[in-house]
């Protein structure tokens, strides 16, 4: 089940109108219904804080990999990192799911994003402040 999966379940669990959560949570209507129909993220933690004190769950209930991947990437990079690692995620998962590739080219896929990971990394390092001493 996604992010918007879950607040609507919840929602309507708890007999609660969009507009009711939206208040309690400090965002628009239209804001709170991007979350539930347009696979739109809360930009900040607090709000995953509020959301899960609303529906009486967990924060972590509320993220699933991907969404905590996504909601990082905002936190860190703001909303246009947020915009690019959903898309990430979405091409990924597209190309896993999809049935398109053998098991053995998305192996390959895998393998070549980790060594890409791996090689950023390390080139990573070599521009990273050195600590004085």
């Amino acid at each position: 089940m996604n992010f918007a999966e879950k607040l609507r379940q919840l929602r309507h669990q708890k007999g609660l109108s969009q507009e009711a959560v939206a208040k309690a949570i400090g965002v628009t209507r239209r804001t709170y219904i991007s979350y539930e129909l347009d696979g739109r993220y809360p930009k900040t933690r607090e709000r995953y804080a509020k959301l899960a004190e609303i529906f009486d769950v967990d924060t972590n209930y509320l993220f699933t990999e991907n969404e905590a991947f996504v909601s990082q990437a905002g936190a860190k990079y703001g909303s246009r990192g947020m915009q690019q690692a959903n898309a990430l995620v979405s091409e990924l998962s597209g190309l896993f799911a999809g049935g398109e590739l053998s098991e053995e080219d998305r192996d390959a896929v895998m393998q070549s994003l980790q060594e890409a990971y791996w090689l950023a990394k390390k080139e990573n390092r070599k521009y990273r402040k050195k600590p004085k001493e």
